[in-house]
């Protein structure tokens, strides 16, 4: 259950409305480095989770949370596009739409939600459910959930140098200090987890015993001709998660060349294909019963 409040979290005043900047402001809306994605992807990973519930709760607490910023973004999207053409028909007159359009601003925002903000991104692509992340392994999700508030306070802190607003300086100097927290959050449950050593290689419920030996810290270079600029602290020495030592070799196939089946004749390959190596004697047989 849900509830809400009729304020917002946090203060949005923009001076100077911007249409070309709320065109902006829909990536971090519904973009993939959005607060749609973030929002989707903590209460997803809460709704299934299995476990220690502080963390099904935390994950709701800032899932929730998440929602919250949707609302600030859509608030100063709407904000920003009060100075945008209210009629289409009296600015189309004017040539001001054209204008408009040209100087960055989305006609969706006039022509299909009327001065407001919509589920989708910069580009007016609607937001994909396929970047949420829950994978069941609460390890996996945090390392998600890192790499979601990281892209996403790199997207807000681009939005704030591409603004001179200083009304939505301040609200995204407030976005930015919330994904601060968020990638420490996320952090520091991999720390409760215990870390490096603790948590990896993940899942850790597989029996590393299980796994192929001479491959499992390997690192298998593709480069024939010499010793790879990679050379780095993932060739050499104790792996990050205690369990193994880092090596380096070149990399050599093991494996046999593919050798792959004739075509299925109710798959209506080309004649050519059915005659090549493996496959004459089949399109011959298949010839003769046509």
């Amino acid at each position: 259950m849900f509830y809400h409040d009729n304020k917002l979290q946090y203060t949005v005043k923009v001076d100077k409305p911007n249409p070309a900047f709320a065109n902006m402001l829909q990536q971090a809306i519904g973009g993939i480095e959005g607060e749609i994605r973030v929002c989707m992807q903590y209460l997803f990973q809460a709704w299934g989770f299995r476990g220690d519930v502080k963390y099904r709760d935390m994950l709701m607490e800032t899932g929730t949370e998440e929602i919250a910023h949707i609302e600030m973004l859509a608030t100063a999207v709407a904000l920003n596009l009060e100075g945008a053409p209210q009629s289409l028909q009296e600015e189309m007159a004017k040539d001001k739409v054209i204008g408009a359009v040209m100087g960055g601003m989305n006609p969706r925002h006039v022509l299909s939600a009327g001065m407001s903000a919509m589920p989708v991104d910069s580009n007016g692509v609607p937001f994909n459910g396929s970047w949420v992340v829950g994978s069941g392994n609460i390890a996996a999700d945090m390392y998600a959930n890192v790499m979601a508030e990281s892209t996403g306070r790199l997207l807000a802190t681009r939005l704030w140098e591409a603004t001179d607003d200083k009304g939505m300086k301040d609200m995204l100097a407030f976005l930015i200090a919330r994904d601060t927290m968020h990638q420490n959050q996320w952090l520091a449950v991999l720390e409760e987890l215990g870390g490096l050593e603790g948590v990896h290689p993940i899942p850790n419920s597989f029996p590393q015993a299980m796994e192929n030996q001479e491959a499992n810290y390997t690192f298998m270079s593709t480069r024939l001709d010499c010793k790879p600029e990679t050379d780095g602290r993932w060739t050499h020495g104790k792996s990050l998660d205690g369990k193994g030592m880092f090596k380096y070799e070149l990399g050599r196939p093991q494996g046999q060349e593919p050798e792959l089946a004739a075509p299925a004749p109710k798959g209506h390959a080309q004649k050519e294909q059915m005659m090549g190596s493996g496959a004459k004697g089949l399109f011959n047989r298949v010839k003769k019963n046509l």
